[in-house]
C-alpha cells in the first residue's frame, strides 16, 4: 500500500518539488494543501506534461501547472460509489476529503480494482548486435545482460505486465536462441510471448512487416534496451484522447554551451548570454502505433521508426508527441550500463 501523504506539497512548492514527489512513490500525483490539509489543487502527471510543452521550467511554482478545482469525494462515500465515479470519469487517484475540506486520504484505482489484462499488442525490438556495449554483447545479445538481479528484457516486459499489457511479439535476430530459451512461451511471467524473426537488418518500423497477422487494437513498439518508468496506460490514454495514428514518445534534453553567445547584427555587438542552456526533446524509443499505421510499411524491407513517422505525416496523418519526465535510459555503450546497474535498485527496487 502506497502512502498518498508522500504525495503532498505546500502552496509554494515548485514545479521540481512536485515532480519529487510524484516520483518518490510512483503515484503521478501530487497533492497541494495548506497548513490546516485543506485542498488547495492537484497536479497530475498530464498536468506536468502539458507544462513541459508550454515551456515552463521546473524551478517555476506549481500551481502554474495546478487544477484548483479537482474532482474529489466525501469521507461519507462507500468504496462501491468512489470506485464507480472513478471508472466513469476514467481517472487514477481521487481525494477524500472530510466535511471541513482537509484531505483523509486518496483513493487509487488501481488499489481498489485487479489491472485487467489489456487487448493491445507490444512489439519489442530486440534483435541488435549491441557493438557498442562489446566485449559484454559477445555472448550474450543486449536485451539478456543483467541490469540489477534480471535481464533488461525482462524488466521492460514485468513494467509493461504491471498495466496489463500482457500480449507480446519480440522482434529478434542476434543470438536469437538463448533470447527464446530464456522466455520460451511467456507463461513463467504470466504472459503470451510471440517471435518475429529478422533475417536481416530491418529497422524499428521495418519489423513490423513481419508480424504472423495485424493488431487488432492500439499497440505499442519499443526498443528492448531501454529501462524506464513510464506509465504505460497514460501514455496509452493520451495517444487515444489525441485521436493519433501514431504517438512517438520524446525526451527532454539539455544541452550547455561552454562559452558566452554573441547576438551581432552585421559588425555590430548586440548582446552576450555567458553559457545559455538550449532544450531540445529527442527520440526515446517507446511508440504507439494504430494498425492502420501499417499500410505504410513495406513488406521485407528496411523502415526505421522516423521515416514512418515522416510518411504519415506526408499523408496528412495525424502523429503525436507524449514527453517522458519519468525515469528514462538508453543502455547504448558501457558506461549507460554501468549507470543502469547503479541506479535499478533505487528505481525499481
Amino acid at each position: 500500500m502506497k502512502n498518498w501523504k508522500d504525495t503532498v506539497v505546500g502552496p509554494e512548492a515548485t514545479i521540481l518539488n512536485a515532480v519529487e514527489v510524484m516520483d518518490k512513490i510512483g503515484l503521478q500525483i501530487a497533492i497541494v494543501v495548506d497548513g490546516d490539509f485543506k485542498l488547495l489543487g492537484v497536479i497530475t502527471d498530464g498536468d506536468l506534461r502539458r507544462g513541459i510543452l508550454k515551456g515552463y521550467t521546473l524551478d517555476k511554482p506549481a500551481k502554474l501547472i495546478m487544477n484548483p478545482n479537482p474532482r474529489s469525494v466525501s469521507i461519507n462515500e462507500t468504496k462501491e460509489a468512489i470506485l464507480q465515479k472513478m471508472t466513469s470519469l476514467s481517472i487514477q487517484h481521487i481525494p477524500v476529503l472530510d466535511e471541513q475540506g482537509r484531505i483523509v486520504k486518496l483513493e487509487i484505482l488501481e488499489e481498489l480494482v485487479q489491472v485487467p489484462t489489456k487487448p493491445n499488442d507490444v512489439v519489442l525490438i530486440a534483435g541488435g548486435l549491441g557493438t557498442r556495449l562489446r566485449p559484454l554483447t559477445e555472448n550474450f545479445p543486449k536485451p539478456l545482460l543483467k541490469v540489477g538481479s534480471k535481464p533488461i528484457l525482462e524488466t521492460i516486459i514485468d513494467n509493461f505486465s504491471e498495466y496489463g499489457f500482457r500480449n507480446f511479439h519480440l522482434s529478434v535476430n542476434y543470438k536469437s536462441d538463448l533470447i527464446e530459451e530464456h522466455f520460451g512461451d511467456g507463461s513463467k511471467w504470466g504472459v503470451k510471448i510471440k517471435y518475429v524473426h529478422e533475417d536481416k537488418k530491418m529497422g524499428t518500423a521495418g519489423a513490423l512487416g513481419l508480424l504472423s497477422e495485424r493488431p487488432k487494437a492500439s499497440f505499442f513498439v519499443m526498443n528492448a534496451d531501454l529501462l524506464t518508468k513510464v506509465n504505460f496506460q497514460q501514455l496509452l490514454d493520451f495517444h487515444k484522447e489525441n485521436g493519433a495514428i501514431a504517438t512517438m514518445c520524446v525526451r527532454q534534453y539539455d544541452y550547455q554551451v561552454p562559452y558566452g553567445v554573441v547576438s551581432i547584427d552585421g559588425h555590430k555587438f548586440m548582446s552576450i548570454v555567458e553559457k545559455p542552456v538550449q532544450y531540445f526533446f529527442i527520440n526515446a524509443g517507446i511508440y504507439i502505433l494504430e494498425p492502420e499505421a501499417l499500410d505504410f510499411v513495406p513488406k521485407n524491407e528496411y523502415l526505421d521508426m522516423p521515416t514512418l513517422f515522416d510518411k504519415l505525416t506526408q499523408d496528412g496523418r495525424h502523429t503525436i508527441v507524449f514527453p517522458i519526465r519519468e525515469y528514462w535510459l538508453d543502455i547504448g555503450q558501457k558506461n549507460d550500463y554501468d549507470r543502469a546497474n547503479d541506479e535499478f535498485q533505487g528505481i525499481f527496487g
